[in-house]
């Protein structure tokens, strides 16, 4: 029986009187790798940002093992500690060496000793191809590189999920594949990953489920065979048509 990680219930997201998300349900199991693909302005990024509480939803439940953390009195920083974020603009800390930004969540919020974070820290580094680089400033690294270092420093916090907002989208485009070649890694050993892509060659080769967005709505859902294959609504067509007849 596959273990759930996160149930997602009714979730709705409204800024004023927009409303970005609607009646959003799905379920995360370990082990599951999750694109979501749709037309910008649907409201995939703003969908992971509410599982990770940088935005509160407005309403509906979002249950890690079945506790609701968008209820009052949870405590977000250790959930989020469990639910890992690499963002398209890799967030990484400009005065801190590689090494110093793969290190300093784990002593601050994992409260691990800076001997073990460093450890880990190279551990992952190595992982993702970037051990050369560890006394280097973000500043002398590639964009591809920049995101390399961001995939590591989530992997050693030891996320039980890793979610990835459109990771490739500021990279230039030979950039692109040293990033995704990773994320394949990741997935092929197993680890949960939430990822909202444009790379559709990724969604239909690397994932175990496919979510297709449009306007707010989970319009379409299944495995990559039957989103890409046979989809069954008229915008998942239309969205994908391009791709299929490429």
């Amino acid at each position: 029986m596959q273990e759930c990680i996160l149930q997602i219930r009714h979730l709705s997201k409204a800024f004023g009187k927009h409303e970005v998300l609607r009646d959003i349900e799905f379920t995360v199991n370990k082990g599951d790798v999750i694109s979501i693909i749709g037309a910008s302005g649907s409201g995939k990024s703003t969908l992971l940002r509410c599982l990770n509480l940088l935005e509160t939803p407005s309403s509906g439940e979002i249950l890690y093992h079945g506790e609701n953390v968008a209820s009052k009195g949870f405590k977000v920083c250790s959930y989020r500690s469990h639910v890992g974020m690499v963002f398209q603009s890799f967030n990484l800390f400009n005065n801190m060496t590689v090494l110093e930004n793969c290190i300093t969540g784990q002593v601050n919020v994992r409260k691990r000793t800076r001997e073990e974070s460093r450890q880990r820290a190279l551990y992952f580094l190595e992982k993702v191809g970037m051990l050369p680089y560890v006394n280097a400033k973000p500043r002398q690294l590639s964009g591809g590189q920049k995101q390399r270092v961001a995939i590591a420093r989530a992997l050693a916090m030891d996320p039980e999920i890793l979610l990835f907002d459109e990771p490739t989208s500021a990279l230039d485009p030979e950039m692109v594949s040293e990033v995704l070649n990773v994320m394949r890694t990741l997935a092929n050993e197993g680890i949960t990953m939430l990822v909202v892509t444009h790379e559709m060659a990724f969604a239909r080769d690397v994932s175990t489920r496919v979510v297709y967005m449009n306007d707010g709505l989970i319009w379409e859902q299944g495995s990559p065979a039957e989103i890409f294959g046979a989809p069954q609504r008229q915008k998942t067509k239309d969205f994908l048509s391009r791709f299929i007849n490429a």
